[in-house]
């Protein structure tokens, strides 16, 4: 236990960790059983082109989310850009700057102009009563972000699509096993698009997955992401390779049969964090909404710079120190990244809480790979940071 402020790495004394304690380390699951997965997919040859694990995959996504149609696909970010497209959408599309910039690319690699919404205080989602102001003729969607698996106010932006003849997309990468209202996240808006990214709760190392109820988008989605292909030589329509791979297919299904396991330990992490950081003046832990289904995937605090004299990146330096590797989310908005921050330099005027929250949100390790005894280090550093913050700023500002 670190009780002096020479015992910090920063100062002097020794890392708390000999092994970093990544934000995002992958869960395995069972690796015997991936690794019968694997064996079967190499004694029958078949690697890629919509094999035997990814159906399976496909119909266990579909079953969990209740829809109609799930489609598997490499990654998300090919996900979202096939969705864009399928739905026809153009001119501007209304998203929130403060998501991972994959978002924001994914329309703008289609030349579709990404328009930038603030987004709510409480919730860091798309602020549905921002979104009605930027509207303009060149409007033809709304691309919400249920961020840290918190869903976005769907029936507000629905009744916004609705009234103004949008097409809405959800980009649901952090919200697999999620729901609003009782209703699991995938069936909302004309589609949502999921990551299976490997430092998502549930990997397939690298992988993504579109949702949707519509019987017609559905059969698009599945030609767009095979070239257009309608069986072995016809091409019917324009399309990219978006397939996943059988390995992929096989790490996610590993990964699906200790989907409740992965989610347990996240809720017990979740509460550790809650207790350890319990009282610590200027740190808030972002809370779940236990009425709903969640998979406690990110433990986020919001460090506040005005009731603490280090800020968010100062404890991030001595955090890391400590090779407790947290990091920021998602800094510095996709607004001040290019080539946006080139096309809109004067965006930020317009995003207030966006601007508060990229200089004030981090993120903690959770997931298999943390234990509550590591936890209690975490939590025992952050207090010693903030009892000494006065002392610790000085020695900070002089070295």
């Amino acid at each position: 236990m670190k009780k002096n402020l020479s015992d910090l790495a920063v100062f002097g004394g020794e890392p708390a960790f000999t092994d970093p304690l990544h934000v995002g380390r992958p869960n395995v699951g069972d690796r015997q059983n991936f690794l019968e997965r694997i064996n079967d997919i190499l004694d029958r040859r078949w690697f890629t082109n919509h094999g035997q694990y990814v159906k399976e995959f496909e119909r266990t996504l579909a079953e969990l989310l209740g829809v109609e149609h799930c489609t598997a696909v490499c990654n998300a970010t090919v996900g979202l850009e096939i969705a864009i497209k399928a739905l026809g959408m153009s001119g501007e599309v209304i998203i929130p700057s403060f998501t991972f910039v994959a978002t924001a690319h994914a329309l703008q690699w289609q030349e579709i102009t990404p328009v930038f919404c603030d987004v709510d205080r409480s919730s860091h989602n798309i602020d549905p009563r921002r979104v009605e102001e930027l509207i303009t003729p060149r409007t033809t969607g709304i691309l919400g972000v249920h961020v840290w698996g918190r869903p976005c106010e769907v029936e507000a932006l629905g009744d916004i699509a609705c009234k103004h003849d949008l097409k809405l997309l959800f980009d649901a990468a952090h919200a697999l096993n999620c729901s609003s209202n009782g209703k699991m996240i995938g069936s909302f808006g004309d589609a949502e698009v999921f990551s299976f990214h490997a430092t998502k709760f549930l990997n397939t190392f690298e992988g993504g997955a579109i949702a949707t109820n519509n019987d017609e988008l559905a059969a698009q989605i599945r030609l767009m992401k095979n070239f257009g292909f309608a069986g072995s030589d016809n091409v019917i329509y324009l399309g990219t390779n978006g397939k996943m791979n059988e390995v992929s297919a096989a790490m996610g299904l590993t990964s699906m049969e200790y989907l409740d396991d992965i989610v347990a330990v996240n809720n017990r992490n979740y509460l550790d964090y809650l207790r350890v950081l319990s009282g610590i003046p200027g740190i808030d832990v972002l809370q779940y909404n236990e009425q709903e289904k969640q998979n406690y995937q990110y433990i986020v605090l919001d460090v506040d710079p005005v009731n603490a004299l280090l800020n968010r990146n100062d404890i991030l330096d001595i955090l890391h120190a400590e090779r407790i590797l947290a990091r920021r989310y998602f800094y510095p908005g996709c607004h001040r990244s290019e080539p946006y921050r080139s096309l809109i330099p004067h965006a930020g005027e317009l995003l207030p809480e966006t601007e508060r929250l990229t200089d004030r949100v981090m993120q903690l390790p959770t997931g298999t790979a943390v234990d509550t005894s590591e936890i209690e280090i975490i939590g025992q550093i952050l207090n010693l940071i903030i009892q000494n913050e006065a002392e610790i700023k000085s020695r900070l500002d002089n070295r």
